[in-house]
């Protein structure tokens, strides 16, 4: 994770550790998270996470990939593809009615990659975000006012 948090250019804010990672994804029930990995031999050559939308206007969950990772040696070799379809198939699995993911716009190759499997930019939507000062600055902005 610490890879994908340096190719994507946010290791300075990259605060995941393996306690958090025990806590959210295996002590808790249900888990924040899922995730699928990759391996040869011995040796962790990629991951996928993911969680789920519990409901949405569809009446059924949407698969949310968080993170897909495949170390720089092991790209091009079918590794993310074999992911994808894991997951594909956990979401038919599951009942989901959409997977769902997001990828930098600098990320050419990615975008090439999720293209080819039938991925499509959504152009309807756009994303918002607030960070953390933000929201904690709007939560108490409506504290103020009652």
């Amino acid at each position: 994770m610490r890879q994908l948090a340096e190719f994507e250019k946010y290791a300075d804010d990259f605060a995941v550790t393996e306690h958090v990672l025990r806590e959210q994804g295996f002590h808790r029930s249900p888990p924040d998270f899922h995730c699928l990995v990759a391996e040869e031999g011995s040796n962790l050559v990629g991951f996928l996470v993911y969680h789920f939308v519990a409901f949405t206007y569809r009446a059924k969950p949407n698969l949310i990939i968080k993170e897909l990772y495949i170390a720089g040696p092991h790209r091009s070799r079918g590794v993310g593809k074999l992911l994808m379809k894991a997951v594909a198939k956990e979401a038919a699995f599951t009942g989901c009615g959409m997977i769902k993911w997001w990828v930098a716009k600098w990320n050419e190759r990615g975008i090439e990659f999720y293209k080819q499997l039938g991925g499509k930019i959504d152009s309807d939507w756009h994303e918002f975000q607030l960070s953390e000062k933000a929201f904690r600055d709007l939560a108490a902005s409506v504290e103020e006012s009652r």
